[in-house]
Order: C-alpha cells, then sequence, then structure tokens
C-alpha cells in the first residue's frame, strides 16, 4: 500500500495538522510517512499545503507530483490540485465554501460541507476534523480510533476540552460519507 495525498487550504483551516494526524496515525499503525509542509506569504489566511506519504514500503523520496488523493479545503486549492491528481484518483472538497464540482471525468469527488457540519457542533475550528474523518471514513487509509488517540494525545492538559468535540467532528466526517 502507497497513498500520496495532498491536503490543502487556507492557512488557519488546520491544513497542516490535518496532514500531521494523518503521519502520526500511520507511523503508530506502523506504516513509513512522510509530511513536508508548504505555506503560501503568509501563514493565517494565505495558502496552506502539505504532502503526505503513507507506505507499507520505504519512502524513497518525499516529493508528492501526482497525489491519488487532495483534499481541498477552499477553491483556490481545487483549482491548482484537480490538474495535478493521478487518473483514478478522489479529490475531498469542502462543499460549505466551494461551489465548484470537478471538471474532470477521470477522478472521484467527494463533497463534504464541513464548514457547515462544524458550525452545527458550535465552532468552525472543527471543520478540518469534520474532513480527515471524511477522508478516513472513504478510504481507509488509517484507522478511526488511531486518529483519535491521536486527538487524545495532542489536546491534553489545559486544551482536553477540545477532545470530545474534535472526537465528535471527525466521527460527523465518517458518517456523512458512511
Amino acid at each position: 500500500m502507497r497513498k500520496e495525498i495532498i491536503l490543502a487550504g487556507f492557512g488557519g483551516q488546520g491544513i497542516m495538522s490535518m496532514g500531521k494526524n494523518l503521519v502520526e496515525a500511520g507511523v503508530k499503525e506502523n506504516l513509513e510517512a512522510s509530511w513536508v509542509p508548504s505555506y503560501g506569504p503568509e501563514m493565517r489566511g494565505g495558502t496552506a499545503n502539505c504532502s503526505v506519504i503513507l507506505s507499507d514500503k520505504p519512502i524513497g523520496a518525499p516529493l508528492v507530483e501526482t497525489p491519488e488523493e487532495v483534499i481541498a479545503m477552499n477553491r483556490p486549492s481545487l483549482l491548482k490540485f484537480e490538474p495535478e491528481t493521478a487518473p483514478g484518483g478522489t479529490v475531498f472538497i469542502n462543499s460549505s465554501i466551494i461551489a465548484d464540482k470537478i471538471s474532470r471525468k477521470d477522478i472521484d469527488a467527494v463533497y463534504i460541507p464541513c464548514d457547515d457540519i462544524a458550525k452545527e457542533l458550535g465552532n468552525i475550528k472543527v471543520s478540518n476534523m469534520v474532513m480527515l474523518g471524511a477522508y478516513i471514513g472513504k478510504t481507509g487509509t488509517v484507522k478511526a480510533e488511531t486518529v483519535k488517540e491521536m486527538i487524545r494525545e495532542t489536546f491534553s492538559g489545559k486544551k482536553e476540552s477540545l477532545i470530545k468535540l474534535n472526537i465528535e467532528a471527525l466521527d460527523r466526517g465518517i458518517r456523512w460519507v458512511g
């Protein structure tokens, strides 16, 4: 198994933490993992993306040129990375803020209203966890329980009150594609 994934959106949408959660879950599941962040001119509000590779074999180079899967949290990311998606690949789209549909016929699309679901949960900042849930629910790349472990570890101590919300957001994303 080898997955090459691009996660992209505005700075502040939790793109990097989604990628890190995937990588950490992959490592916990004994996969080889690579995470390469890329920021636009400004972190908060500018563009941000990261490349993630998860594999059951050693990873030679951490570069993702033709991702099988793309997570697009905003329209500029969809416009940039849809053309780069491998034929037969899948694009996961935050349909709360992206009205566009994919233009290619050789890839699949999954439309998730991440921001709307996050608002229902009371905090727009968990839209990334909704998307991550939809991604793992659809692909099975890593186990949901492993990601929940990562959430519990990430939000320990002073941030412990955020664990329940983030896990609920993850579960809502999984149910959306289920």
